[in-house]
């Protein structure tokens, strides 16, 4: 299979509705990870993780032992998993109201009553789960396109991250704004955060956003905006003129609204070397982010890593 084939074309009128799905969805799963995991640094443990049927939570301890939720795009369902075995909620065109109320009934009957806030975080209007009666779509054919994206971006973005020897974040998955995001760090302190973010605390913000970053991402589309699919890189703070730097491929342009550098998913399924086109746009977002915002470079990058191959030092 070609390198352009691996990626999948995804639509805004077709795959969005349940895109848009699985966003409010995974809202609830993510909910459990913030009742039961004590906090770690810029709320790292409580986002999603790819696997090649979909994503999950990191094991959750509660009451009863470890459990992880997750959704199977493959198999079209939400998955509990335990010791005991695994329970399974089928996805299917319905509410959101109705999804929160299965789960919380399945693990109700695995033994594992847990109380979650029930309002979603990082959309505008936050309805409250059990009150969100719309109907919603499911497409499987959407949701296997959605994951054969995100496992491609994954893939480029863990090899890009590889490159950086200086605290850099795992590539996961966010809930709130569903984007599977990679963050470097310069190692200084950053000024206090504003906050702001619809229906996000911003203490949550302000501790996220503690030191100075150069983050970049896959924004599939999502509840309560328009727009997507897109590649994203951003910086906090934004050093003076990273607005007008130079970001490659011709394609990547800087959105004024969003404070963002992005580039159409589009332009790089369509390029004739996808993962090339990616890389470029994450290394050249990334430098801008670095030289104007004086960070030491030699001291906290390497070579791209090589399988079998640890890195020299």
């Amino acid at each position: 299979m070609s390198q352009r084939a691996q990626w999948p074309e995804l639509s805004e009128a077709r795959d969005r509705p349940t895109i848009v799905s699985l966003h409010l969805f995974s809202q609830i799963a993510g909910k459990f990870a913030v009742a039961l995991l004590p906090w770690r640094n810029h709320g790292w443990h409580i986002v999603l993780h790819l696997h090649p049927r979909g994503y999950r939570t990191e094991p959750l301890y509660g009451a009863g032992g470890p459990f992880e939720l997750g959704f199977d795009l493959v198999g079209g369902s939400f998955v509990f998993a335990d010791a005991a075995g695994v329970r399974r909620v089928k996805l299917r065109p319905m509410s959101v109201a109705d999804f929160h109320g299965e789960v919380m009934a399945l693990l109700a009957e695995a033994g594992r009553k847990v109380r979650i806030d029930r309002a979603p975080n990082e959309i505008e209007p936050a309805i409250p789960f059990e009150e969100d009666v719309e109907p919603r779509a499911w497409d499987p054919d959407s949701a296997s396109r959605l994951l054969g994206a995100l496992l491609q971006a994954d893939r480029v973005m863990r090899l890009f991250r590889s490159g950086f020897i200086g605290k850099v974040s795992p590539v996961h998955f966010f809930w709130g704004s569903f984007d599977l995001a990679v963050t470097r760090f310069s190692g200084r302190r950053a000024p206090l955060h504003p906050g702001g973010i619809p229906n996000l605390p911003d203490d949550v913000t302000r501790e996220a956003y503690s030191h100075e970053v150069s983050s970049a991402g896959f924004w599939p589309g999502g509840a309560g905006s328009p727009g997507g699919p897109f590649f994203y890189s951003y910086a906090y703070p934004a050093p003076s003129g990273f607005a007008r730097a130079k970001a490659e491929p011709d394609a990547a342009r800087f959105d004024d609204a969003l404070g963002e550098f992005v580039l159409d998913y589009a332009v790089v399924r369509s390029a004739p070397d996808p993962d090339g086109a990616l890389i470029a746009f994450l290394e050249s977002t990334y430098r801008a982010a670095a030289d104007l915002g004086g960070w030491d470079r030699p001291a906290l990058e390497c070579a791209i890593g090589r399988p079998g191959v640890p890195r020299k030092v």
